[in-house]
């Protein structure tokens, strides 16, 4: 009777906890881009960066300014473009048999910034198109509405209107080549007739932000933003326009948002129990993810760490038969590769630290980095 309560207590955790990796902090001071960019760095960690629409979400409750402000989004690059997956989270990993450039149908405008997909007996390779060609696209649903994943939508749209009504019915384009390769999208494709163009989450751009992180959220003012204004290279948010962004030259003064990073990862190999107990006596513990913005944030500074693996704040209970975060909350969110758990005494989860950043089990006595939470 008492375990069944605590369980119980320990399940109303996923409602109500959140773990707070990153905060923003709202400066109602005018200043430069490089300004603001110098001021974040000395005071907090650096400008602010967005992973997804939640973060856009906390960054715009974080003041009662309706003005412009400064993010930290550059186009300092050289016109240097890099591909991205529009869903956030979702890493873009170069692969050259996944595309078909010399394929491109004649009627389809010349190489542009957006990525196509041709499903047919012959072709079922990306292409870079214009992003105004008008195509039909598949969204992509994680919440599973009526048990589907994916849904084809027979309307032609560019490729930003094709982004938003995906964001706005579902969550976002199909993004990831497990995606739009999977088993599950090959029956969508052969039941609506098996050949078609189709638009997909992937989209090339030269626009960086401030850390160096790879974040691929997008949320651009579309009637205000133009992205061949070699002239305005630094990117702001409208706090009056619902929060979507736009570019100004940099010069320009505003205030602007910082982010506080409160993630540190430790480039030092270390067993599962001495990472937890450098956490706690250096920090406050090992990182716990309860959700997708925390998993995707955590994700991108894994790309820097030194060992295959970095052990993240998750062991399993064999006496109760379940696995726990350091803090005894319950697993609200995971991300395990396929076959990756392993329940058994002993062991605890590592994350990758390349590929896909999948979690897998891993024996306590093995040797990662890890990350400590402030």
């Amino acid at each position: 009777m008492q375990w069944s309560l605590y369980l119980l207590i320990l399940m109303g955790q996923c409602c109500f906890f959140t773990c707070r990796l990153y905060e923003y902090h709202f400066i109602a001071e005018n200043k430069s881009w490089s300004e603001a960019q110098r001021y974040c760095r000395e005071k907090y960690t650096d400008l602010a960066k967005v992973f997804d629409m939640t973060d856009m979400s906390r960054l715009r409750n974080s003041t009662q300014n309706q003005g412009e402000a400064w993010i930290g989004l550059n186009n300092n690059t050289g016109g240097n473009r890099t591909w991205h997956w529009s869903l956030p989270g979702v890493e873009y990993i170069q692969n050259d048999s996944s595309w078909n450039l010399s394929g491109r149908a004649s009627w389809e405008p010349y190489p542009g910034n957006c990525g196509r997909k041709r499903y047919d007996q012959g072709d079922k390779k990306l292409a870079d198109v214009s992003c105004d060609t008008g195509l039909w696209f598949i969204c992509y649903d994680e919440m599973k509405k009526d048990k589907k994943t994916f849904y084809l939508i027979k309307e032609k749209k560019n490729w930003t209107q094709a982004q938003s009504y995906c964001r706005y019915n579902y969550t976002d384009l199909a993004s990831g080549l497990d995606q739009v390769d999977g088993e599950e999208m090959k029956d969508l494709i052969n039941s609506n007739g098996g050949s078609m163009s189709v638009w997909i989450g992937l989209f090339r751009d030269s626009w960086r932000w401030s850390d160096g992180s790879d974040f691929s959220f997008r949320y651009w003012d579309m009637e205000l933003f133009n992205d061949t204004q070699s002239n305005k290279t630094c990117a702001m948010t409208l706090l009056n326009r619902s929060g979507k962004w736009s570019s100004d030259e940099c010069d320009k003064e505003k205030p602007f948002f910082c982010y506080d990073d409160k993630l540190i990862l430790i480039n030092v190999n270390k067993t599962w129990e001495e990472a937890l107990d450098y956490c706690r006596k250096n920090y406050s513990d090992l990182v716990s993810i309860t959700n997708p913005q925390e998993q995707g944030w955590v994700q991108d500074k894994a790309k820097n760490a030194s060992s295959p693996f970095v052990w993240l704040g998750l062991r399993y209970s064999s006496t109760l038969g379940l696995w726990f975060w350091v803090n005894d909350q319950l697993v609200c969110y995971e991300k395990w590769s396929k076959n990756g758990t392993t329940e058994e005494c002993d062991v605890a989860v590592g994350m990758q630290s390349g590929g896909q950043h999948e979690w897998f089990s891993q024996r306590k006595n093995e040797t990662y980095n890890f990350f400590c939470l402030k």
